[in-house]
């Protein structure tokens, strides 16, 4: 084999690199740019092979093995490039497309036909993607840009643009003359750009949720140190509210460590056969004191004798999450009902329902509300000690279950929230 054909190889294995998701974003950038450099090198080497078959005077055998070897080359080039998620365009000095990929084509042209020959402000509008492919065509080379879309879905590109052809090393207007084109690569970071929303949110709210608590301890141990500790029922009183606010930090923190657990996959669940008359007894005993606090009658609606598949533990920790919640934001005098129904269609799921006779939750945030830190009215949630984690708990351990958590509220008459478990295996008792 040829040394030509080596370098081409090596160029396409550079591409298939791309296709590895373990490789830091920085990391791919760099292939990237080799691997689409490799695109003008295949295509130099695959016109100058063609005039070489063309001049050709060897055997007809050897010129096939050759034509046959190009162009084995070439369906591997076009099939690795076209199955990298990374969006690759080349233009030349008149910013006409020559080069394109399968994801550039997604990018910038989906209903229509291929890209090449079209001018690139045919293709977008966007000036950020325009002035990068500008100046790279007049010899600076741009990256880090970031490019967003805005169609169906918000999408967000790390591009990165290169000259072509020309030398970075002299002066621009060497560059510029030397430059024979503009090479870039649309690196998708829209999920990395949504996770770091999510951690800004998140270290946002949890500051928030910590300063409140701890300035009401700070405050209230210099009132003690100022005098007050000296009158015992003052001094009680401020006692009792500090321990109510560090009892609430503990609580923040647990409820984080344990979501973290959760999320990070590092929370097995062990299922077993689970009494759910039993367990729902369990929990509203533990919450009789909250209930009676706020004046709710609980009721356990499940016949006694039936069973589910679940992980015991997490199975009360997902009930005692909803019923403490149905109590919390239950009206005075008002009721929860736990109740249990089997759904008998293939795949059968057992349904495990808490209604309360609460004002309801507005429909509009019913999509939200097992987000963490989503609370419909913060102002009544951090009277009542929410915190807003609980819901977000319910939803990742029935998920970690392979069922789900949802819910139906009506304003004025109060919420059911349903947990539905698969049955791994038969449950006649």
């Amino acid at each position: 084999m040829s040394k030509r054909v080596l370098i081409v190889a090596a160029l396409i294995l550079l591409g298939v690199a791309l296709l590895l998701p373990s490789l830091p974003i920085r990391a791919i950038a760099a292939v990237a740019m080799f691997a689409i450099a490799g695109v003008v090198a295949f295509k130099t080497f695959f016109k100058q092979s063609q005039r070489e078959l063309a001049n050709s005077h060897v055997d007809d055998s050897t010129t096939g093995d050759k034509r046959n070897e190009v162009f084995a080359l070439g369906k591997l080039f076009e099939a690795t490039m076209n199955g990298m998620r990374e969006g690759l365009l080349v233009v030349d000095r008149d910013m006409r497309v020559v080069a394109s990929n399968e994801a550039a084509h997604r990018l910038f042209n989906p209903m229509r036909g291929k890209l090449e020959a079209q001018r690139l402000t045919e293709l977008t509008r966007n000036p950020a993607i325009y002035s990068a492919f500008l100046d790279a065509l007049q010899g600076t080379e741009r990256s880090g840009v970031k490019v967003e879309t805005h169609g169906a879905e918000r999408l967000v590109f790390d591009l990165r643009v290169v000259p072509l052809g020309g030398s970075t090393n002299g002066s621009t207007a060497e560059s510029a003359q030397n430059a024979q084109g503009a090479l870039g690569v649309f690196i998708d970071v829209t999920r990395i750009e949504r996770l770091e929303q999510v951690r800004q949110e998140f270290l946002s709210n949890v500051s928030h949720e910590l300063r409140t608590p701890l300035t009401a301890i700070l405050a209230f141990i210099e009132t003690l140190e100022s005098g007050a500790i000296e009158e015992p029922e003052a001094s009680r009183r401020f006692l009792s509210i500090i321990r109510k606010n560090a009892t609430r930090m503990h609580e923040l923190i647990d409820d984080i460590l344990e979501l973290s657990a959760i999320e990070a996959g590092n929370v097995q669940v062990h299922v077993e056969r689970v009494d759910l008359h039993r367990a729902v007894d369990d929990v509203i005993a533990s919450l009789a004191g909250k209930a009676e606090a706020q004046d709710v009658t609980v009721a356990n609606a499940v016949p006694p004798g039936i069973s589910i598949d679940a992980d015991g533990r997490r199975l009360e920790q997902m009930l005692t999450n909803l019923v403490e919640n149905a109590i919390k934001f239950n009206r005075e005098g008002g009721s929860v009902r736990v109740d249990y129904e089997r759904e008998s269609q293939s795949p059968a799921r057992s349904r495990i329902k808490v209604t309360d006779t609460g004002e309801g939750i507005p429909g509009q945030h019913l999509d939200r509300l097992f987000e963490r830190f989503y609370r419909v009215d913060r102002a009544r949630s951090r009277d009542l000690g929410g915190i807003g984690l609980g819901l977000a708990i319910v939803k990742h351990l029935a998920r970690a279950h392979g069922g789900e958590v949802s819910v139906t509220s009506e304003l004025g008459k109060g919420s059911t929230f349903t947990i539905e478990l698969p049955h791994q295996r038969s449950l006649d008792s």
